[in-house]
């Protein structure tokens, strides 16, 4: 299979090199040419995964126009602020129609759109196909070869199975689903709850505090996403349960990581101006908060962080009043 990925950041490029692993030819799009320059001299991406070593088979480009025209297999694998804009100048280099699998976790926060809704208006009859690739996969363990699993999701069986079927190995087994809503809200709103976890971490809190959070946070993702269209099989899934667990508790986290600097006092612009990485909770936490309000949804999680990451309010007072809401069996909606 020839496969374009579409953003070299760590999971675009542990991407690749699961890609040609399972021996595909990949052509990977970075914003910055020089990224690309370092990759296709040295083979390592100089900022993203630089220990991991892309084979032959992975060329390196910052033209959108060559890795439009390589492949009809887009992977779309850029932060969710930038998705729109980079569909939109991939769409006039385009010479057939597309196949597009979505490998990014947010919600834009504008018109509060997941990349499936994005994809299609900004493609339109240029978008043959739709999926999306989510689960519990670091980039750095997935790219190294830690055995991995993952879910792809699409309307379009043929499509989930040609990426499953494509991209698995003896250490990256796939899943196909046709829940696209479901995974792609589960994969988005668990770094909210990531945060949160982090934040618990910072402030010096233990094992009882956060299996709780991660507990009534799958709660308040299911409650929403199957508002949303989802199926809560799916949220019990690997892109459910699976990446909430992972992101909540690995040290690789970029989303707890901003949650323990948080729980430490440091203030966000500080924390954000420190990494390249982006932490996709911060910008959905306004996201869901909306989402939330506009289909009556108590997310009571969801709306603390919201205050912590956007209107100062101190991680411990978000907490304090979590712990004293009212009281309620535990499968209230």
């Amino acid at each position: 299979m020839k496969i374009s990925i579409i953003g070299a950041g760590s999971f675009g490029t542990a991407m690749a090199a699961v890609a040609a692993g399972c021996g595909n030819e990949v052509v990977l799009w970075a914003h910055d040419p020089n990224v690309a320059s370092e990759i296709e001299h040295t083979r390592h991406n100089p900022i993203y995964l630089p220990s991991i070593a892309l084979e032959e088979s992975v060329r390196a480009t910052s033209s959108l126009a060559e890795a439009a025209e390589f492949s009809d297999v887009l992977f779309m694998i850029v932060p969710s602020h930038h998705y729109r804009g980079v569909l939109a100048q991939l769409r006039p280099n385009l010479r057939r129609d597309v196949a597009v699998v979505s490998g990014t976790k947010g919600i834009e926060n504008d018109t509060l759109q997941r990349m499936s809704e994005v994809t299609a208006l900004e493609l339109g009859d240029a978008l043959r196909a739709f999926a999306v690739l989510s689960g519990p996969t670091f980039a750095l363990e997935t790219a190294r070869g830690d055995p991995t699993a993952a879910v792809v999701a699409s309307l379009d069986l043929a499509l989930a199975e040609q990426v499953q079927h494509a991209m698995s190995s003896p250490t990256f087994r796939i899943y196909n689903s046709n829940d696209v809503a479901g995974v792609e809200l589960a994969g988005s709103l668990k770094n909210v709850i990531a945060i949160a976890a982090g934040v618990l971490e910072g402030l010096g809190l233990g094992s009882n505090t956060t299996a709780a959070l991660i507990t009534r946070g799958l709660h308040e993702i299911t409650k929403l996403a199957i508002a949303l269209g989802g199926r809560i099989e799916t949220l019990a899934g690997l892109a459910g349960m699976g990446d909430l667990v992972l992101t909540c508790t690995g040290s690789l986290s970029r989303n707890r990581s901003v949650g323990v600097a948080l729980g430490k006092g440091q203030p966000l612009a500080e924390i954000l101006s420190e990494s390249r990485a982006v932490a996709e909770g911060v910008r959905t936490s306004k996201a869901a908060k909306q989402l939330a309000e506009r289909h009556g949804i108590d997310m009571p999680i969801t709306a603390e962080m919201y205050r912590v990451l956007h209107e100062g309010e101190s991680p411990r007072a978000a907490l304090q009043r979590l712990m004293t809401r009212s009281l309620k069996a535990e499968a209230a909606l």
